[in-house]
């Protein structure tokens, strides 16, 4: 029998751990957005405290990964030295916004497509398209320029290796970057955790521990299939994690031209949560068809699956690619996106509340 090549290893392994995602997603209704939506229109935060946890959790594997040597996270797209702090800003608003007019993040529609919804279809081949167009195609040559005229160039101002919080807190007090790596990793981790079990109403809440749990531990699970199953002195894979924006994309790219391109991890794991969640729902008897409502419900959807599209490519990634995957890396630029897609967040969950942009700010600035 033919040896199986490293590529189509990592990814079945991808597909694999993408079908854990999509079961655990559909089934405990883990959802960034949603969380958000939640705080905003409930006054509740188990979901919100999940996705923290998720954070936590990603956060200390990954590192833990990284401390061991298993892994070289400096190979990671999310540590180099050029830190696009426009794109992350810009780019996480437009996603944050983007993903409350499509009804959910990228992860989200995945798990509801293996649901049966019609809408998310549409939403996923539509922010791919605009995700491709943004990396490779028509608005690829803006996001270069912009790029170059915004990102900081760490190596050259500050003579800093990466973008890591360790290495850019070492450059503001001396200290060894590896100490302050550990205590990042505890302040952070440990903070989000005290934070998720402080509330009673969490700790009585077993699928959104366990959910908080699972996804956390799927990142460094990714980290480690790239990294070690992935490794090949000819053919190397490149090292990564959960990330949805981008692949999507590649998806479609993969669909249309499976004769001349080759299947990746991202790839893999986007069709793991789709069938993932596809045969939760069979399981758990939630498989329904769920069309737009009207038009403008389908106008929405389009904006909204466009603008995740190009914002999750120009803050190179989503709740999970930045909010999770890139979190667990401890870069500047991951930080930055995260908190830029949580405000685009709460000012598209205003939005759709008070019908206009401008009197969702005034309303979000009233609230705090």
């Amino acid at each position: 029998m033919e040896e199986m090549s490293t590529i189509h290893l990592v990814a079945w392994a991808g597909f694999a751990a993408g079908l854990v995602f999509g079961a655990v997603a559909n089934w405990s209704n883990f959802c960034t957005m949603g969380s958000l939506s939640d705080i905003v229109f409930m006054g509740d935060y188990n979901r919100f405290r999940a996705w923290m946890l998720a954070i936590a959790v990603a956060l200390a594997g990954t590192q833990a990964l990284a401390a061991a040597e298993v892994i070289d996270l400096s190979r990671s797209i999310y540590l180099t030295p050029n830190l696009g702090w426009l794109g992350a800003i810009l780019g996480g608003l437009m996603f944050g916004f983007g993903m409350t007019m499509a009804g959910g993040c990228a992860n989200k529609n995945l798990v509801r497509i293996g649901g049966g919804n019609l809408k998310s279809v549409v939403v996923i081949l539509v922010m791919g398209l605009f995700a491709y167009m943004t990396l490779r195609g028509l608005i690829g040559l803006a996001r270069v320029e912009m790029e170059a005229l915004a990102n900081l160039d760490l190596a050259a101002a500050a003579e800093v290796e990466s973008q890591g919080l360790p290495d850019l807190a070492a450059l503001a007090t001396g200290l060894e970057a590896d100490m302050l790596r550990w205590v990042l990793v505890a302040a952070i981790a440990g903070g989000l955790a005290v934070f998720c079990f402080a509330s009673a109403s969490f700790r009585r809440s077993p699928r959104d521990i366990l959910a908080g749990l699972l996804v956390g531990a799927l990142v460094p699970a990714g980290w480690w299939i790239t990294g070690v199953l992935g490794f090949d002195d000819f053919e190397p894979v490149a090292l990564g994690s959960f990330t949805f924006v981008a692949p999507a994309g590649e998806s479609l790219q993969y669909l249309m031209t499976f004769s001349g391109t080759t299947i990746n991890f991202g790839v893999a794991t986007v069709g793991g949560v789709i069938v993932g969640s596809f045969l939760t729902a069979l399981v758990t008897r939630g498989f329904h068809v769920e069309a737009f409502a009207d038009k403008g419900d389908m106008v929405r959807h389009l904006f909204g699956a466009a603008i995740m599209g190009v914002g999750g490519v120009l803050a190179l990634g989503c709740t999970v690619g930045q909010g999770i995957t890139g979190m667990s890396t401890l870069a500047a630029g991951s930080a930055i996106a995260l908190l830029s897609i949580l405000a685009g967040g709460l000012v598209g969950l205003k939005y759709l509340e008070e019908g206009s942009l401008g009197g969702a700010i005034g309303a979000l600035f009233a609230r705090g």
